[in-house]
């Protein structure tokens, strides 16, 4: 969590780290629209199925609530049935900003976490804006905050650096 960049990042370090030591691996994104980030193209590779992204990207109105409410219970979905096929680590990217946006319900979320648990999966989260609620009830949590960023000075986001 936090608001500096590097979030998905650090998540794919960590389904590169847990892949290459045998662990089974699983990687859903809530929010990003499949093909839209760099990152995808290789988890693709690396995990085929595994991976999925089902979001709708950006979501900017109420009037967009359904379609996107959609998108993250078909993640919601696919992240059960991963749990339930044992899975070592599943990561669910933005989950924590689909949250944030009561797009994800608090009570969905916290099934997932207690599925994951008695299944003895290992789950990661990442997203902005934390709630206490789940940064009390996680085993670890990392925070990267922005020092500076070259948003800042109005640079837009580049290919392979920010997306």
């Amino acid at each position: 969590t936090g608001s500096g960049k590097g979030k998905t990042s650090a998540a794919v370090g960590q389904a590169v780290r847990a892949k290459g030591s045998g662990l089974s691996v699983a990687f859903g994104q809530f929010l990003k629209r499949d093909d839209q980030a760099g990152e995808q193209k290789i988890l693709k590779s690396l995990l085929g199925n595994d991976f999925f992204a089902s979001g709708q990207g950006f979501y900017r109105n109420k009037s967009q609530y359904r379609k996107h409410r959609d998108a993250v219970k078909e993640m919601i979905n696919w992240a059960e049935n991963k749990i339930s096929s044992d899975y070592d680590l599943l990561i669910l990217d933005e989950a924590i900003y689909a949250l944030g946006m009561d797009l994800l319900k608090k009570e969905e979320l916290d099934g997932l976490i207690d599925k994951a648990t008695v299944s003895g999966t290992n789950l990661v989260l990442t997203g902005r804006n934390s709630p206490p609620w789940l940064t009390e009830k996680a085993d670890m949590v990392s925070e990267i905050f922005e020092v500076k960023h070259h948003f800042q000075k109005n640079v837009s986001a580049r290919k392979g650096i920010e997306f």
